[in-house]
């Protein structure tokens, strides 16, 4: 088992977890993800490596707290044990000198979007990073990718912090200003899509991390099935980057929304046998 060795909250909603895995931390990639599991009937979840340090065999993880799996993960201690955890797993992202990179980052998609950002800083490109969330208090690991970032810009849906719009606006902004060889973004599936929509328009090559729902990680299963240019792909696999401007994101968002009812169902129910034990 791995021992949480440290946690933050960014947010209410939004935990960091320092995990022992020493195996993990050397081999990883950026763009690599884990599956892990919270006790001996937890659900399997995906989460992706968002730092690593090889030295004192560690990774990161940073998870949004929406249902009882992530509810759990966020329950752990320091001290406390993930019951499950592999990985590598994934295709790492492609990283090589092409230019200019567009990096967005909308929400907890920020995490796995930092060692991509550093990865394709320290293969010598220019790095232009946008970072978008609903508010202030939603913005994570500002200060990191500032150092792996030429140029940095917030943007917020109220204002509160940064310029005030969408992470398209931002985006655009540079796509107006100057030549871009390449775009990443990730973040939540209807950002990624319009995100895509705009790259398109102005015929730059994307990439978008997805965030399918998965159970087995190796392919087996077809939980996490998309797809890429008419035909099916694997997230877990295949995956988790695909190129923007073939995926099917509005089957993709029909998937993601499959089981929102039994999720809300189960959130419950964990809530009020926490609420029993408390009482």
């Amino acid at each position: 088992m791995n021992k949480v060795v440290k946690k933050e909250f960014f947010s209410e909603k939004v935990v960091r977890l320092v995990v022992e895995a020493p195996l993990i931390a050397r081999s990883r990639k950026a763009g690599n993800f884990v599956i892990l599991r919270v006790g001996e009937k937890g659900e399997r979840i995906p989460l992706t490596i968002a730092s690593a340090d090889a030295e004192k065999g560690t990774i990161d993880l940073v998870a949004q707290v929406v249902g009882v799996s992530t509810s759990k993960l966020a329950d752990l201690e320091p001290g406390d044990y993930i019951t499950d955890l592999v990985g590598p797993l994934g295709k790492p992202t492609h990283i090589e000198n092409v230019g200019t990179i567009l990096a967005a980052g909308g929400g907890v998609g920020v995490a796995p979007l930092l060692p991509i950002v550093e990865a394709f800083k320290k293969a010598g490109n220019r790095v232009i990073t946008v970072l978008a969330a609903r508010s202030k208090d939603l913005i994570i690991l500002e200060d990191q990718m500032r150092q792996w970032s030429d140029e940095l810009i917030v943007m917020t849906d109220d204002g509160s912090h940064g310029r005030k719009g969408l992470v398209t606006a931002g985006m655009e902004e540079i796509l107006q200003r100057e030549e871009v060889n390449e775009c990443i973004v990730i973040g939540p599936a209807i950002m990624m899509k319009f995100a895509a929509l705009l790259t398109e328009k102005y015929n730059v090559p994307t990439q978008a991390s997805l965030n399918s729902i998965m159970v087995d990680g190796t392919g087996m299963c077809g939980a996490c099935r998309v797809s890429v240019g008419g035909k099916t792909r694997f997230t877990c696999v295949d995956g988790p980057e695909f190129d923007a401007h073939h995926i099917d994101f509005d089957e993709m968002l029909m998937r993601l929304g499959g089981y929102r009812e039994e999720e809300k169902e189960a959130l419950e129910r964990y809530h009020l046998q926490h609420k029993l034990v408390e009482e």
